[in-house]
């Protein structure tokens, strides 16, 4: 492992607790690592305008990955890269979902749709497809449905959950163009998540840190399991291996 430069957090089950609050212990830690010009990002399956205001409160100079990486932007709302979805797989996923009867939601570049559809699939560009069921065998059977379209990537960010982005789309290929944009490459990467949305940037980095609330198959892939979510892992994995 090189000397850490980039710090790449996933947001819901690792930054976040159980309130979706940061708690002041973390944020605490976090701008210690900025004051060692030390990159912290978030990198999240969620849509800009849902992870903004804490890339905000945290006072984050640097980068966002949204989308799964479906989308980079800078803290200052340039857009770097994107990536979408053919409208006609989103319709296909929706009706799918409807068919199962599973709670889908759709993220486009202007919007987010949550349990119902748009007017025009068409109209829209689309960024990601989501759905989620306490029904195992529903989310098992979407999954074995999209297996037979090779460009669509499935992941998850709750076992209860299915995520899809277009082929080769994740968090870690956007890590790396970010790595790109700074002048530094994986090697110098602590990445931090709990779900398979997570798992690619955490096999990559240069250290891939488990939160101790992660999926089996994610601290099973990590070099170093943290605490929870509810018991500031991430603050404790900035302080272990970057300050």
């Amino acid at each position: 492992m090189d000397e850490l430069k980039l710090v790449a957090l996933d947001m819901d089950g690792t930054l976040l607790n159980s309130k979706e609050e940061v708690s002041e212990y973390t944020k605490e830690v976090i701008a210690k690592a900025l004051v060692k010009d030390v990159h912290v990002i978030l990198s999240t399956g969620r849509w800009l305008d849902s992870c903004y205001p804490y890339a905000e409160l945290l006072e984050l100079p640097s980068y966002l990955i949204t989308s799964n990486g479906g989308e980079i932007w800078t803290v200052n709302k340039e857009l770097r890269d994107q990536h979408l979805l053919d409208p006609e797989r989103v319709q296909m996923m929706w009706e799918l979902g409807d068919k199962l009867n599973v709670h889908s939601w759709m993220v486009a570049t202007d919007g987010v749709w949550h349990g119902n559809r748009p007017d025009d699939f068409f109209a829209h560009e689309w960024l990601k497809y989501g759905c989620d069921s306490l029904d195992m065998k529903k989310l098992d059977k979407v999954v074995e449905e999209l297996s037979y379209y090779d460009e669509l990537e499935l992941t998850n960010s709750l076992p209860t959950n299915v995520e899809v982005n277009p082929k080769g789309v994740n968090k870690a290929s956007a890590l790396k163009k970010v790595c790109d944009e700074i002048g530094i490459t994986m090697n110098n990467v602590m990445a931090v998540g709990d779900s398979l949305n997570d798992i690619k940037m955490i096999q990559q980095a240069g250290l891939g840190v488990a939160m101790g609330n992660a999926q089996e198959a994610i601290k099973n892939v990590a070099d170093h399991v943290t605490d929870t979510n509810n018991n500031d892992g991430v603050a404790k994995a900035i302080e272990k291996f970057v300050l």
